[in-house]
C-alpha cells in the first residue's frame, strides 16, 4: 500500500534507448565516427613514435626528466622500473598504454584549459558547466562505455574518447579556480598599465595560475591512466589488455603482471607531473619560472 512503484512506474531505461537507438545512433553516428579521426592520428602516431624508440633510449630520457625534476632516488626508480616492465615481456603493451595516457592528455588540455578560462571569466557559464562536471565525475566508470561502444564502436579511440570525457573535469575546474584566485589588485595594476585582455591573460593570470592548472593536469593524468585500463573492455589495448585478459582467463600471474606495469607507469607520470608543480630541490625551477625564464630571454633577445 505504501510503495508507489506498485501503481506507477516510469520507464527510465526504454526512454534512454529509445533516444539512443532511435535518434542519436541512425543520425548521428557518422558524425560521431568523425570525432574519432583526430583521436586515432593522434593515438597512432605517438604510438608508432614510441615503439620506434629503442627500450634503453626511451629509459635514459625518463630518467633523465626524473632526474631533473624530481631528483636522483626518482631517477634510479625509474630505471629499475622500466627494465623490470621490459623483463617480463610487456614493453610494448606499456609504450600502447603511455600512447593512450597522453593521447588523453593532449585533449583533455586542448579542451580543458580554454573551458576553464571561459567559465573563471563568467560566473554564469560557472553555473552552466558546473553541474555538468559534477554529473561527469559522480558517473561510475563503466557507465561510459555503453554509449560509447553504441556511438563510436569499439577499439583504441572509443577507448581514448570514454578516457577524455571521464578524465576532463579536474583540469576545467583547477583552471577555473587557479584563474579566479589571482589577486584582484595584480590584475587591476597590468590594466592601469594599459594592458589588454590577452595580455594580462597570457602575462598575468595563467603564470600566477600555474602551478593549480598543472595540479588539475596531474589529477587528470591519473584519472586518465585509471580509465585507459578499464577501456580495455571495449577492445583499447594496452596493459588494461593484458589485466583483463588474465582476469578472464583466472590467470593471476599474467593479471598481476600487467598490474605492476601500470603502478610502474602511474609512479613516474605522477611523480614527474608532480615536480613540474613543486620539485623537491628548492634549487630546481617550478614549471611556471622556467616559463617566465624562458619569455624574458626571448624578449631580451627580441629587444
Amino acid at each position: 500500500m505504501f510503495d508507489p512503484s506498485q501503481y506507477f512506474t516510469i520507464p527510465f531505461d526504454a526512454w534512454i534507448n529509445d533516444f539512443v537507438r532511435g535518434f542519436l545512433v541512425p543520425n548521428f553516428r557518422p558524425f560521431f565516427r568523425a570525432l574519432q579521426v583526430p583521436v586515432n592520428q593522434v593515438l597512432m602516431a605517438l604510438d608508432s613514435f614510441l615503439a620506434f624508440i629503442p627500450m634503453l633510449v626511451l629509459t635514459a630520457v625518463f630518467a633523465l626528466l626524473a632526474w631533473r625534476i624530481v631528483g636522483k632516488t626518482m631517477a634510479i626508480v625509474t630505471i629499475v622500473g622500466f627494465l623490470f616492465v621490459d623483463l617480463i615481456g610487456l614493453w610494448p603493451e606499456t609504450m600502447t598504454t603511455l600512447a593512450m595516457i597522453l593521447t588523453s592528455v593532449i585533449f583533455c588540455t586542448v579542451i580543458g584549459v580554454p573551458v576553464g578560462i571561459l567559465v573563471a571569466r563568467s560566473d554564469m557559464m560557472w553555473k552552466i558547466v558546473r553541474p555538468i562536471l559534477d554529473v561527469m565525475q559522480t558517473v561510475p566508470s563503466f557507465v561510459y562505455l555503453v554509449p560509447i561502444v553504441m556511438l563510436f564502436g569499439v577499439g583504441m579511440a572509443p577507448g581514448i574518447i570514454a578516457t577524455i570525457i571521464f578524465a576532463l573535469p579536474p583540469i576545467i575546474r583547477m583552471t577555473n579556480l587557479g584563474i579566479r584566485n589571482v589577486r584582484t589588485d595584480l590584475i587591476e595594476a597590468s590594466e592601469a598599465f594599459g594592458a589588454t585582455y590577452s595580455q594580462t591573460l597570457f602575462e598575468v593570470q595563467l603564470p600566477l595560475a600555474m602551478r593549480t592548472i598543472m595540479a588539475g593536469l596531474n589529477q587528470t593524468l591519473m584519472l586518465a591512466m585509471s580509465m585507459v585500463v578499464i577501456a580495455a573492455l571495449i577492445g583499447a589495448g594496452g596493459l588494461g589488455q593484458v589485466v583483463n585478459t588474465g582476469l578472464g582467463r583466472l590467470d593471476v600471474g599474467g593479471a598481476t603482471a600487467g598490474g605492476v606495469g601500470i603502478v610502474v607507469l602511474a609512479i613516474v607520470l605522477d611523480r614527474i607531473t608532480q615536480g613540474l608543480v613543486e620539485p623537491s630541490d628548492p634549487n630546481r625551477m617550478t614549471f611556471r619560472q622556467a616559463l617566465g625564464t624562458l619569455f624574458s630571454g626571448q624578449k631580451k633577445a627580441a629587444e
